[in-house]
């Protein structure tokens, strides 16, 4: 079993308590918001935001008494949660097919917007994110994580040097996170503490969940570990959980890394006399496998990836040099949506994608635009397949 380590405060205390919003900032923030159904919900997210201004000032009253006293409502730490099949053509009797949707009330993610934009304010003040995070933050994309990888290999190709690209991906990586280990995470590597603290260990106790499907739903379930899934929060509280690996993985000096979320690219480059360097690639692949353990998180084998570019005079001795790595090799990989080659032409990937295109234009084929008159205005049109004309 995994003990938390002696509690040392590596970063000094940043964030102590909430502070109140206002009625003004609250009505700017709910109108945002996208408007979300839950059976949860006694108003649906439509109609609350239609009522807001004649139901503000008691929804203000309940989150602002949340923030201060360092308690989240027992109904906002209740979920549902739907099952969506993954695609039309696979098995349904399979619970592998299905994707697990995690619906909330709108309540709980207007409380969760609140804590999010304060808690964001305080992270980039100080810093705390590592730059090379490009999951869930503002001015951070899955284009910047794609730029920054795909120009450091045109860089050091341009340069001389062979360069191995390993992609890794976690198995259910929200689902196994650990409270405890989050709460330290919180208190000894972002700084938060006194009642700020307190929200947090309120928010993530006590969780429940039930299932439904049809007009059917299961009983009332504990969600004892897992940062809630369909939550405004669980994304950034799983970008602070990873802190400590990705300081692990800044101690490898030879190795470069950018994550997204928990998709994690680590690429070496170097010269082909210096290819015994590619020893340093499995360490630090053991060392991940390593803090994983310990923190109950797990590596998905079956989606790790590796791609060499390198001339292909030097690919032989690249694979060989590789060790147990070289099985995982393949001569393209999916890197965020893009497909990446050996040369990075993104031939593959333009062809992918020209497949996707006609695909759909085909299908627009079939169909005819029908225009409905009503009155005077002829803007109202739709689709119809000709076979039903």
């Amino acid at each position: 079993m995994y003990h938390l380590p002696a509690p040392i405060l590596l970063k000094p205390v940043i964030f102590e308590r909430f502070s109140p919003v206002s009625l003004p900032e609250l009505l700017k923030l709910v109108t945002s918001m996208r408007s979300s159904a839950c059976p949860l919900d006694i108003l649906s997210g439509s109609l609350f935001k239609n009522v807001f201004k004649s139901i503000g000032p008691s929804v203000l009253t309940i989150i602002n008494a949340s923030l201060l006293s360092g308690q989240v409502p027992v109904y906002c730490k209740s979920a549902v949660i739907h099952q969506l099949l993954k695609k039309p053509k696979l098995d349904p009797s399979l619970l592998s097919s299905y994707r697990p949707i995690s619906k909330l009330p709108f309540i709980a993610k207007i409380l969760e917007k609140v804590v999010a934009k304060q808690l964001t304010v305080v992270l980039d003040e100080h810093n705390v994110l590592d730059k090379f995070q490009s999951g869930f933050r503002k001015a951070h994309s899955t284009e910047t994580a794609l730029l920054r990888v795909s120009n450091d290999i045109l860089m050091n190709y341009d340069a001389g040097e062979c360069t191995v690209l390993m992609l890794l991906d976690l198995t259910s990586a929200f689902d196994t996170v650990d409270h405890l280990i989050l709460l330290d995470r919180l208190n000894h590597w972002v700084g938060v503490s006194g009642t700020a603290l307190e929200w947090f260990k309120s928010y993530l106790s006590n969780r429940s969940f039930s299932v439904a499907t049809s007009k059917f739903r299961s009983s009332v379930s504990c969600l004892a570990y897992r940062v809630p899934q369909g939550s405004v929060l669980g994304p950034l509280l799983f970008l602070l959980y990873l802190l400590p690996l990705l300081q692990l993985l800044s101690s490898f000096t030879d190795i470069s890394y950018h994550c997204y979320a928990d998709d994690i690219r680590l690429y070496i480059s170097f010269r082909p006399p210096d290819v015994s360097k590619l020893q340093i690639l499995q360490s630090c692949l053991d060392s991940i496998r390593d803090w994983m353990a310990g923190n109950y998180l797990q590596l998905n084998a079956d989606k790790t990836e590796v791609i060499v570019f390198a001339p292909e005079k030097f690919v032989p001795l690249v694979v060989k040099n590789l060790g147990p790595l070289a099985s995982y090799i393949k001569s393209s990989i999916r890197n965020l949506g893009v497909t990446f080659d050996p040369a990075l032409t993104l031939d593959t990937h333009v062809k992918s994608l020209v497949r996707f295109c006609f695909y759909h234009l085909r299908n627009i084929a079939k169909s005819h635009c029908v225009t409905f008159r009503f009155g005077n205005d002829y803007s109202c049109f739709c689709f119809i397949p000709l076979r039903l004309l």
